[in-house]
């Protein structure tokens, strides 16, 4: 049985399909880039941009399942390109999956798809999407998570899991990102009483896949349904930064940046790099200026009532197997 996967070049894409390998799994690929250590690995890749329809349906071709991982992620950009990749992309994903009788679709969503800059709680399944968002990645997630929903059928079961803040060892992004500015002495968290998060850890999240394309099927409860995923545990910001610093040997950062500070500064950061000209991305935006400011902590008991799954892998226990990672040799591969 051959599966797809897209975005197999990034973190949450990576694990998974290795993960499918090892149960045995003929897996197949398809990023922009090459990653020849996916074919090393033993995964069949194929390069390609999810805005070219022909490409994609070539590579959901010969497949039963789809695990549709990619998306562009970014804080900031032209619209455009948000909505080819996250929109128009995720059309030609079911597209091709219909043509090619594929019989299960697992899209990686986001609890960001339902974010209006409020806290999120203990919320669950049932909040509806915001009528206005703060920025073009939840938006068009959100536009592309209700087309998988809305595509579920007899012929082709697809579901939606929004993991939260996915973070362990061979994260390329968000851990070195945050290590980076803590040695810099530019890491500054926002404080606020009584918030708090809940991430996930990289193993559950994975776990959560596996569970959703052995659960799915049309008639199933799960099929044409979003599930939250994270690690049940509930903690302040600076607790999960603290033990991510602490892994690393850095010490921790107090909270002294207000609310409404970050969120100016995430405005005059905004209008900056509109300016032509201006490269790369602003540090700070009004989307992670409110994401930072609020909590999100999440009922999973949907997933694991509908998908048998659970989080095993506790945020200590993460944080441990973390610091064994972040030997030094370790840690410039990230």
């Amino acid at each position: 049985m051959r599966i797809l996967v897209t975005g197999a070049g990034g973190f949450i894409g990576g694990h998974l399909a290795r993960r499918l390998l090892e149960l045995g799994f003929q897996v197949r690929s398809f990023q922009r880039g090459s990653y020849p250590q996916l074919q090393q690995d033993g995964i069949e890749v194929l390069q390609g941009d999810l805005g070219c329809k022909e490409l994609v349906t070539e590579a959901v071709k010969d497949c039963c399942a789809v695990f549709h991982v990619a998306a562009l992620a970014a804080v900031s950009g032209p619209y455009r390109q948000f909505h080819r990749t996250n929109v128009t992309g995720t059309q030609y994903v079911i597209d091709a999956c219909r043509q090619h009788g594929v019989e299960k679709l697992i899209y990686t969503s986001s609890p960001s798809v339902v974010f209006d800059g409020q806290d999120q709680e203990g919320i669950d399944e049932s909040v509806p999407y915001p009528r206005h968002y703060l920025a073009h990645y939840p938006r068009t997630k959100a536009m592309a998570e209700r087309a998988v929903l809305e595509a579920n059928s007899p012929e082709l079961a697809t579901i939606a899991l929004r993991p939260h803040l996915v973070w362990g060892p061979g994260d390329r992004h968000l851990i070195p990102r945050i290590l980076d500015r803590a040695r810099a002495g530019k890491l500054k968290l926002i404080q606020r009483e009584g918030t708090r998060i809940d991430a996930t850890y990289i193993d559950n999240a994975i776990d959560a896949h596996i569970a959703a394309l052995e659960s799915l099927s049309f008639a199933a409860p799960s099929g044409g349904k979003s599930y939250f995923i994270c690690n049940g545990e509930p903690m302040p910001v600076e607790q999960l930064i603290g033990g991510i610093l602490q892994a690393a040997g850095l010490p921790a950062v107090k909270p002294t940046i207000s609310p409404q500070f970050a969120y100016l500064v995430g405005c005059i950061l905004e209008w900056f790099h509109r300016i032509p000209g201006w490269r790369g991305e602003p540090v700070l935006t009004r989307f992670t200026a409110r994401q930072l400011a609020t909590s999100h902590w999440f009922d999973i008991s949907a997933a694991d009532r509908d998908l048998n799954w659970k989080p095993v892998v506790s945020t200590e226990e993460g944080l441990r197997r973390l610091s064994m990672s972040l030997s030094p040799a370790v840690e410039r591969t990230l």
